[in-house]
């Protein structure tokens, strides 16, 4: 169960990492005058973000016996 949570963790992350980069490279170009895309990518950002927390949270309870 650990070695899966851990799996899923670095999957989490790495999919924020992702979506950090692709942000960070729409920002530079200057393509979205209107922000809809930033917002967008904003936002799966901070989703992905709180699915990693849920997960290290979730290994740590597993990893103390509670």
């Amino acid at each position: 169960m650990q070695t899966i949570l851990i799996i899923l963790i670095a999957l989490a992350a790495g999919a924020t990492l992702f979506v950090l980069v692709k942000g960070v490279i729409g920002m530079a170009q200057g393509k979205d005058i209107t922000g809809v895309r930033s917002q967008e990518l904003m936002r799966k950002r901070v989703m992905f973000q709180a699915v990693a927390i849920i997960l290290v949270v979730l290994l740590l309870l597993l990893a103390s016996g509670g």
